[in-house]
This record gives structure tokens, C-alpha cells and sequence, in this order.
């Protein structure tokens, strides 16, 4: 299971930091991470003042049971290192993350690393506290992609950005993250399949990007249950309404999570003396065996995160 999971990641908040009003109503919703925008949410002549509009944010507002990361510019522009100096230097305390857009190549994640262990240091701060979580964005940094997740023991996240992507490889489409009418399939599978290998050869969380159609949450949760299916931990979402549907999505179903907390009870008991040290066992209609117990330890660490209960237990036989 991978150790990122300590930070449940279902829902991925995006705010753009130019928007007070905004940064004041995430506090209240129920995401499991907030980014705080400094990119493409934000425009030029704005990001001085989004700057100093997140670090007092970060600051002075109420993000309990939060993660709380900042999207800095990506590395092709001339915001970025102004980007995580203020943030840094400025919140750094009640701060996370940084996330870096559009990563192409280790070497960059390597520079956040570097810049981010000489603000620690000299402004007192536990050094590698702050995690990274590094964006996917074009046809570069998803061949890059294993060099990128194994480039800095801070990286906590792989994430996809399907719009810059999508426009990185000239895809014929308009819709972001939804299916492409004439495609006889999910055209976004390979890359997505990509970034969770990635991810999970380096124990990262893997987050899906956004889908743009905000006021269509069935669509949204289509969408989402794709990645969600290929063992995806969450998804950026763009409206409060979008929130709800991907803490459900990226949960586990009631009757899995239970079924998975019984097989690892179960599997506990009969490897034991008591229980006789068997290596497989019938539990029902249904065999388990070491491998069972490690697929439910995937879909009970999913449960715990998100706070479910479980509403059945084991009963040892007589």
C-alpha cells in the first residue's frame, strides 16, 4: 500500500490564490486536499497579489483535516522560484506541499528539492517536511515519468493534467477528461496506466486531473470511476459540487470495505495457532490466502482513510 495514503487525496480542491473570496469558502468544504493556485487559475499582472492572498490564507485560515499544497508556476516561466520563496518563507509552516506544473524531466524536481531544503534551512524549518507533487502535463514528462517519481524523497504524488496534455500531443478533442466520440475506447487508459506504474514503484499516491463540465456530476463521476477502477487515489475537482461525488468514488463500496476488514481478520485467525496455521482457507463460499490479504489491505487502507466504519465482524468457529 503506498505510504503517501497517510494524506487521503479522494478530492484535490482547486482555488485560485487571485480569489479571496474563494480562499475563504474552500476552508469550509469538505475536500480532502486544497490547492491554493498560483498558475493557470491566476492571471499574469495577479500573481504578485495571489502570493501574498495565499500565504495570509495558509496563515491565518481554518484548513483542519486538510492537506494544504500550493501550485506554483511551471519552470518555463519567470514566476516560479518567486513562487515558492514567498510561499515558503512566508507559510511554510502550515504548508505541505508545493505542486510544480507541466514537469518534464527529473532535473526539475531536483531544483524544487534543492530550493526547498535552502528555505528550510534558513528559516528554521524541519528540513523535508514540505512534500512535492509533480504534474504530468505533456508527451516529455510522461516518458520521463519513472526519472520524475524517483527524483526527490518529498514526492508524495503523480498527477495527470489532461488539458496541456491533451494539446501537448495535438488530441483531436475539446472535452477535456471525457471520452472522444469516433474512439472505440478510453484514450486517456495508456496514460493513465503510465503514471499509476510510475507511482506505485516509488509507493506515491497517482490523482487523476479535472474534468471541465462542472454542473454534470454524472458525468464527472463516469469519469471518475474509470480511474478510480484502475486503483486511482483521487481526482482534482473545479466546484464544490464535484467534492461529494469524488470522496464517493475514491471510496471504497460499504459491502468491499467490509468484506476486506473480514478477510484480513479471518486470514489473521487461521494462520494462527489457535487457528490451526493454515495457509489457505474456504471463508464462506469463497477461498483466501495471502494474496486475498493483500488485496484487502488495499481496499481496507482506502476505507480507513476515508473514515468508514466497518458493520459486520469475524467470528472465530467453535
Amino acid at each position: 500500500m503506498p505510504a503517501a495514503l497517510g494524506r487521503p487525496r479522494r478530492s484535490c480542491l482547486a482555488v485560485p490564490g487571485s480569489s479571496v473570496k474563494m480562499l475563504g469558502k474552500a476552508q469550509g468544504l469538505p475536500a480532502d486536499q486544497v490547492f491554493l493556485d498560483l498558475e493557470d487559475a491566476v492571471a499574469p499582472l495577479a500573481k504578485p497579489e495571489a502570493r501574498k492572498n495565499i500565504v495570509a490564507a495558509l496563515n491565518e485560515g481554518d484548513w483542519a483535516g486538510k492537506t494544504r499544497v500550493v501550485r506554483v508556476n511551471d519552470l518555463t516561466t519567470p514566476w516560479t522560484y518567486r513562487d515558492v520563496i514567498e510561499v515558503v518563507e512566508g507559510a511554510g509552516e502550515n504548508l505541505d506541499c508545493i505542486m510544480l506544473p507541466k514537469v518534464q524531466s527529473a532535473g526539475q524536481i531536483e531544483w524544487l528539492d534543492l530550493t526547498l531544503t535552502q528555505i528550510e534551512k534558513t528559516v528554521g524549518l524541519p528540513v523535508g517536511a514540505i512534500g512535492i507533487e509533480a504534474q504530468i502535463e505533456n508527451a516529455a514528462g510522461l516518458v520521463n515519468v519513472d526519472a520524475i517519481a524517483a527524483a526527490s524523497k518529498r514526492v508524495e504524488t503523480i498527477i495527470f493534467g489532461p488539458a496541456d496534455f491533451m494539446a501537448s500531443i495535438n488530441m483531436r478533442s475539446l472535452v477535456v477528461g471525457g471520452l472522444i466520440p469516433g474512439y472505440p475506447g478510453d484514450p486517456y487508459h495508456y496514460i493513465l496506466m503510465r503514471i499509476l506504474m510510475a507511482a506505485r514503484m516509488h509507493d506515491l499516491q497517482a490523482i487523476d486531473g479535472p474534468f471541465l463540465q462542472i454542473r454534470d456530476v454524472d458525468a464527472f463521476r463516469e469519469v471518475a470511476g474509470r480511474s478510480a477502477a484502475l486503483g486511482f487515489d483521487g481526482k482534482w475537482v473545479l466546484h464544490p459540487g464535484q467534492v461529494e461525488a469524488a470522496n464517493e468514488v475514491y471510496s471504497p463500496a460499504q459491502d468491499d470495505y467490509d468484506h476486506a476488514e473480514l478477510i484480513l481478520d479471518a486470514y489473521d485467525y487461521y494462520t494462527s495457532e489457535e487457528g490451526g496455521k493454515l495457509g489457505a482457507v474456504m471463508l464462506g463460499d469463497e477461498m483466501i490466502d495471502e494474496a486475498s490479504r493483500k488485496m484487502a489491505l488495499v481496499i481496507s487502507a482506502k476505507g480507513r482513510a476515508a473514515g468508514m466504519k466497518r458493520t459486520t465482524a469475524f467470528t472465530p468457529p467453535n
